[in-house]
């Protein structure tokens, strides 16, 4: 049994359920408080769904029945509501940015938890690989993307890889017209629908190259022309929020693949601390 909240698995992995599953996902999300009075066959009936599928579903989860995923919930439930009873306590005594600030950290913790789970240790390990093996990587985003994808570049480089960053389509497609086998391209998309990233994509495969895209976890179009995946999870109902619980789960999500490609590969620590110190010197002489 994963040691997570069976809150936070069901939500970070309802993208990649069934229709059915999606609806008993969302009623155990929108009502974890009130399912104590809820049987496996009252679930079902308020769902008008067959008793199967819930048990189905608590199984899939990796609970042996509906009972033992409504008992994790509940004390899950438990956990947090003691957690922000204990939060707004110490609130009353402090600052009100204090108690924004505490909460606002809570939420980046459960964002980044969601994603850990949805991005397996040997995926990291398959994508750090096919970095560090690159001839050339290029990796792009447009928008707000381009400014993780363009940070992230940056410390590749860093490493001494041959890395370039574009923010322009029409830039990009030139940039890898010369790709050769085994290139690979980073594309930052947060919702992984723009039409022109996919064509590129698309391109540089068929050219033997390889592609790599970091989106949400959701089904999309450059997820699916990807040969590796990063996935974000972060929700929040609030739009001043969730871009922020993105922000923060997908920092961490690369820092970790950063530190990956250092443990991998002992040299380009060496090339790292050099480059580090160059910039030091130009920029502090």
């Amino acid at each position: 049994m994963n040691a997570l909240s069976p809150l936070v698995r069901i939500r970070a992995e309802r993208d990649q359920m069934s229709a059915i599953e999606r609806r008993i996902a969302d009623f155990l999300l929108d009502n974890a408080h009130l399912l104590r009075d809820y049987s496996s066959q009252q679930l079902a009936n308020a769902l008008k769904i067959s008793q199967s599928s819930v048990v189905k579903f608590s199984q899939k989860l990796g609970f042996k029945g509906y009972p033992d995923l409504k008992f994790s919930i509940g004390e899950s439930v438990a956990h947090h509501r003691a957690i922000e009873n204990a939060g707004q306590a110490e609130g009353l005594l402090a600052h009100p940015y204090a108690a924004l600030a505490d909460s606002l950290w809570r939420r980046k913790m459960d964002a980044e938890k969601e994603t850990r789970l949805i991005n397996a240790p040997a995926q990291l390990e398959a994508i750090a690989a096919m970095i560090a093996a690159a001839p050339k990587l290029v990796v792009s985003g447009l928008g707000e993307d381009g400014i993780q994808a363009q940070s992230f570049a940056l410390r590749l480089s860093l490493l001494g890889l041959h890395c370039v960053h574009h923010g322009d389509p029409v830039l990009l497609s030139t940039a890898l017209a010369g790709a050769c086998h085994n290139d690979v391209m980073l594309v930052f998309s947060e919702h992984g629908k723009q039409p022109a990233l996919a064509q590129v994509s698309r391109d540089l495969r068929a050219r033997g190259g390889k592609v790599v895209s970091i989106t949400r976890h959701t089904a999309n179009v450059l997820r699916a022309h990807a040969d590796q995946s990063l996935l974000v999870s972060a929700h929040d109902e609030r739009a001043e929020i969730e871009p922020l619980l993105y922000r923060a789960a997908l920092q961490h999500l690369l820092d970790v693949l950063f530190l990956a490609l250092c443990e991998r590969h002992g040299e380009r620590l060496v090339h790292l601390q050099a480059n580090v110190e160059r910039l030091r010197q130009l920029l502090d002489p």
